[in-house]
């Protein structure tokens, strides 16, 4: 299965980064049984956040689509990580939760989610098919557009 998903991220032109480092007092992720929690991942790109600002404002749909992309790249990088190198191992992504930097007449959160939950789908086929909140904010650290968590089953 990791030689699939590898493959996978090829065809996509996808290459995962480094795993980023928190960037507070938290650890990047949590395994516990056959569940792996996910910190929040930032849209990270080249060591830095890629798209910032508030869709409704800054940032049209699109970009938020591109950014949640970007947090999904991110999550399969820490996933990775947590799992010694193996994304075969995971063995449903059961959860992501999608925050979006918005303004109060911004609705369209769930299409800005669908980039990552589109990505994840792709990569991982239907073990990437997953339950999803897509929520407005006021405002998310480092004036990140969006950050996406995540919950997976994995293989023990």
């Amino acid at each position: 299965m990791s030689d699939a998903i590898e493959a996978r991220l090829t065809e996509l032109g996808i290459t995962l980064p480094q795993a980023a480092s928190p960037a507070a007092n938290y650890v990047p992720y949590v395994i516990t049984g056959n569940m792996l929690y996910l910190s929040g991942q930032l849209p990270i790109e080249n060591g830095k956040i890629a798209v910032t600002g508030h869709l409704g404002r800054d940032v049209d749909v699109a970009g938020g689509q591109r950014a949640a992309e970007l947090c999904a790249i991110n999550i399969l990088a820490q996933a990775k990580a947590a799992l010694g190198g193996d994304l075969g191992r995971i063995k449903r992504v059961v959860k992501l939760n999608g925050f979006v930097a918005s303004t109060g007449d911004f609705t369209e959160q769930h299409l800005v989610i669908n980039g990552a939950s589109n990505l994840i789908a792709s990569v991982l086929g239907d073990v990437g098919k997953h339950a999803r909140a897509a929520v407005g904010m006021a405002a998310l650290p480092l004036n990140a557009a969006v950050e996406i968590d995540a919950v997976l089953e994995i293989a023990e």
